[in-house]
């Protein structure tokens, strides 16, 4: 009796250390990560001086960050992480004066088209939608798995 708890003992614990072992490798998958406002190109360029609160609410929505101690400031960030690698934010600080738009701080989408298009690029071949020509499997062009 006494070696088949001592068996059980050694399993589970070459089990844990395998776990632990295989998360280090980045063997196990890691999901894209968006947190923060997401936000369209049209909408911040909608944004006029001007504005009153209400009507930058209706327009982008409510900011992730209000200063309890500053009303007159509002931010709306945004990150963006692919599978675990760099992280990217995005900041947009709005500026307000007795309840009214004065002025805007940073650019929310920094990047020209050209850019994105090239960022993009670097994650070609993370996934291949399901076509009629791969046989209605998703691939990886990497490993040639489906």
């Amino acid at each position: 009796m006494q070696t088949i708890n001592r068996t059980r003992v050694i399993i589970w614990a070459i089990a844990l250390a395998s776990g632990f072992a295989l998360g280090g490798c980045g063997i196990l998958y890691k999901p894209d990560v968006q947190q923060g406002n997401l936000m369209e190109q049209a909408k911040v360029n909608e944004l006029k001086p001007g504005m009153t609160k209400r009507q930058v609410i209706t327009l982008l929505g409510a900011p992730s960050v209000v200063s309890p101690f500053d009303s007159s400031r509002w931010d709306y960030v945004s990150t963006f992480q692919h599978r675990g690698g760099k992280v990217r934010e995005r900041k947009l600080t709005l500026i307000f004066k007795n309840d009214t738009l004065v002025r805007t701080e940073g650019h929310f989408f920094a990047e020209t088209p050209q850019e994105m298009l090239k960022a993009s690029k670097a994650f070609e071949g993370d996934y291949i939608p399901s076509t009629p020509d791969n046989g209605g499997h998703s691939a990886d062009k990497k490993s040639g798995s489906g």
